[in-house]
């Protein structure tokens, strides 16, 4: 089997999801935006699919980088290709981003799922096919009966302990939020949603990235007292020194690295610094699934857990094949949006979750993802 093309299809869709000047979402009027699905197709007719954001997998990223490497080769030899993708990024003067490299390797994967009538999670060794997951909440907003008071948080932590989740994760405030950031919203926040949900749902806080080292223990401190479960990127990842500081100085496990780049490369670098407890991957942030899977292990080495960051179906199928993950990432959730109905390329959700909580993973092969193949083509806007 060899790799004969590699397609780009741009296509529109209705969302109810914003993004406001900082790049956090929030719910808002329904809109048409777009989105890319990378397709690559071998000799014998099999494909793989992947989506991503059109400004990540450009007509330029698949002619420079994807199909330079991807035709002619067998489409199994997965590790060795997303080596020789990462050999391009040194010289594609930030193009070829682990974004863009995330996209076209997840669409191997699918690939190969499909052509051996696999689920990708099987395929890496599953470990269990269901997962529970945690309601992740989108960060705080000004909507009046949204996320806007610590009430507010409390009410819809309430409303996703009734729908099953058995832990929930925080988003709180940030720019452009007026009055973001704010150390002592954030601990009201957590301290409302502990009293509304009790003492046995695990509650986690992602707050504001760029808190000050003073910031970041005293709102670590407080969280130690609501018995958070884990508390992540508070402060500037590029500082390891700043978060091993902070490990040293808290009970509480703190998460990372969420956004830094280098792969498993940069993980390794924290667990040796002691700058987290619990390492952080997920898909698309560290370049695929392969890489992936190389934090998970790397984690397991030093008896750690790797909390995968991120929805979606990669993402699933990793945390399904791991030990070493609590937790999958449901989200992002917001009072105003209904999570359940899936986006309209989809004919239904990848991570649809049950009363107890449980995500149940998807035995058709591939990724697992319901494409509607037919709704894409009505709506494509761009092929390449």
């Amino acid at each position: 089997m060899k790799i004969e093309r590699v397609q780009g299809t741009v296509f529109h869709y209705l969302t109810s999801r914003s993004v406001d000047s900082a790049g956090h979402s929030h719910p808002g009027p329904e809109k048409r935006a777009n989105m890319a699905m990378i397709t690559i197709t071998a000799d014998d007719g099999s494909k793989g699919y992947a989506f991503g954001p059109p400004e990540v997998v450009r007509p330029h990223i698949l002619e420079a980088f994807a199909r330079k490497v991807l035709i002619g080769q067998d489409p199994f030899d997965r590790e060795r290709l997303w080596q020789d993708l990462v050999h391009w990024q040194r010289g594609s003067a930030g193009q070829l981003t682990d974004r863009a490299l995330a996209v076209i390797e997840q669409a191997l994967w699918d690939l190969a799922g499909r052509a051996l009538n696999t689920p990708v999670y099987k395929l890496l060794g599953a470990y269990r096919d269901k997962v529970p997951a945690y309601g992740s909440t989108m960060c705080g907003d000004e909507l009046k009966g949204g996320l806007s008071t610590p009430d507010e948080y409390a009410a819809f932590a309430v409303k996703l302990v009734e729908r099953g989740y058995k832990a929930i994760k925080l988003h709180t405030w940030m720019p452009p939020v007026s009055f973001a950031p704010s150390v002592a919203m954030d601990i009201k926040a957590c301290a409302a949603v502990r009293e509304a949900v009790g003492p046995d749902v695990a509650l986690m806080l992602d707050g504001y990235h760029w808190y000050s080292r003073g910031d970041a223990l005293t709102i670590g401190r407080a969280l130690e007292r609501l018995n958070f479960a884990w508390f992540e990127e508070m402060m500037n990842e590029q500082s390891i020194a700043s978060y091993a500081w902070l490990a040293n100085q808290l009970d509480i496990p703190i998460v990372g690295p969420e956004s830094i780049s280098g792969k498993h490369h940069s993980r390794a670098d924290w667990v040796q610094a002691g700058a987290c407890d619990i390492l952080r991957a997920g898909v698309p942030g560290v370049g695929g699934i392969t890489p992936t899977m190389k934090v998970a292990a790397l984690a397991d080495a030093f008896g750690m857990n790797c909390e995968v960051h991120g929805n979606g179906a990669a993402n699933l199928a990793v945390t399904a094949a791991i030990k070493n993950c609590e937790w999958y990432e449901r989200g992002l959730l917001h009072p105003f949006l209904d999570y359940d109905v899936p986006p309209a390329y989809l004919r239904s959700l990848p991570d649809a979750m049950d009363a107890d909580g449980f995500v149940h993973l998807s035995q058709q092969p591939g990724l697992g993802e319901d494409i509607d193949f037919d709704y894409i083509a009505a709506s494509t806007v761009e092929s390449y």
